[in-house]
């Protein structure tokens, strides 16, 4: 198959998104399959009478990807950076690129690429892409309406709410939580900008703090407890995995750099816990109206009460990331894992068996 793996852009989550795709492109090479690896903003300058020629080309593009940093990247440097300075979201030849590939796999994390916004401009043009449909992304990114559901619907989740910064009472009182909160963007992702705060004045600072980067924040009641994630894979739990930071919580820094975290797969808990962990999150995915895949993040308290955090509707996708070890644990290879998503992903949009 002609593939285009679509990377980068311009989500904090960027340098994340670039190592998750540059796995996903050389699986797929290894697959047999002529895969070329693009950022979606960037893009590709080449001679438009030529683009046939990208999808076989020496080193299939994998030169763009470098090392995730321990800070987000300076985003008003990558948009400096593109020779046309266009203020289009995608860049030169990403449209007729992706129109040309049999699919495009979406190995992007975050802002544009996951709030259903690209997915909703690739369907009006016709390009075939992996993961869940624009309506699952458009309601699983934004964490407000996300909690809303889970409340209304049954999902456990720590009691929240979200607000804009031009609401007048921010009070904890007036929106009925007592410290300690954590406050987090509406629609970020990777962790970055979450507070985890303690007094009035953490919690007066981390507002004003969010508020400068995101116009709406969610401020829940903060919940001790271990951090787990459950992938699911077709509407089918995979097994969970637990996620023990050797300093503080599950943040950017822990995430991505190497020796930060110890992850654990299958999760070292009861069965009975494992298997409630699971039909939360096969409720979540559906609930959300999501399809193909994603991974939801948990929190598992002292006295066995389990609390759905959110849905990643594009986890990362490195060989190291959660989700893969998760279906590494149920007996899917990395490799295959990436053609599965790209198999499911035409026959539930596209109708399409291969």
């Amino acid at each position: 198959m002609k593939i285009i793996v679509l990377a980068g852009g311009l989500s904090p989550e960027r340098d994340v998104s670039l190592v998750s795709s540059a796995g996903i492109c050389r699986t797929l090479l290894d697959k047999g399959h002529d895969v070329f690896l693009m950022d979606v903003f960037l893009g590709f300058p080449y001679d438009k009478e030529r683009l046939e020629e990208v999808f076989t080309l020496p080193g299939h593009g994998l030169d763009i990807v470098d090392t995730i940093r321990t800070e987000a990247p300076d985003l008003a440097a990558v948009r400096a950076s593109r020779p046309d300075q266009s203020d289009c979201y995608l860049g030169p030849n990403v449209m007729e690129l992706c129109r040309m590939a049999d699919i495009t796999f979406l190995g992007l994390h975050g802002g544009v690429g996951e709030n259903g916004k690209l997915q909703a401009t690739f369907d009006l043009l016709g390009i075939r892409y992996t993961g869940p449909d624009s309506l699952g992304c458009a309601v699983a990114m934004d964490k407000g309406i996300t909690k809303h559901i889970f409340l209304e619907t049954g999902v456990s989740t720590p009691q929240g709410v979200c607000i804009h910064k031009n609401k007048n009472k921010k009070s904890l009182e007036d929106l009925g939580l007592t410290l300690p909160v954590v406050i987090k963007p509406c629609s970020g992702g990777s962790s970055i900008g979450v507070y985890i705060t303690h007094t009035q004045e953490e919690y007066e600072h981390a507002l004003s703090a969010s508020f400068e980067t995101e116009d709406e924040v969610v401020i829940e009641q903060y919940i001790k407890g271990r951090e787990f994630a459950c992938g699911i894979l077709d509407g089918k739990a995979l097994p969970p995995i637990e996620i023990i930071p050797k300093n503080g919580f599950f943040d950017y820094a822990n995430k991505y750099q190497d020796g930060a975290t110890v992850e654990i797969c299958p999760a070292n808990i009861s069965e009975e816990i494992s298997e409630r962990m699971k039909a939360l999150a096969v409720r979540a995915f559906h609930v959300l109206k999501l399809n193909v895949y994603s991974r939801a993040d948990f929190l598992l308290d002292d006295d066995g009460n389990l609390f759905c955090l959110e849905v990643n509707t594009l986890p990362g996708m490195t060989p190291a990331s959660l989700l893969p070890k998760e279906a590494k644990a149920a007996g899917i290879a990395y490799g295959d894992l990436c053609e599965w998503i790209i198999r499911k992903s035409l026959e539930e949009r596209y109708g399409v068996t291969v």
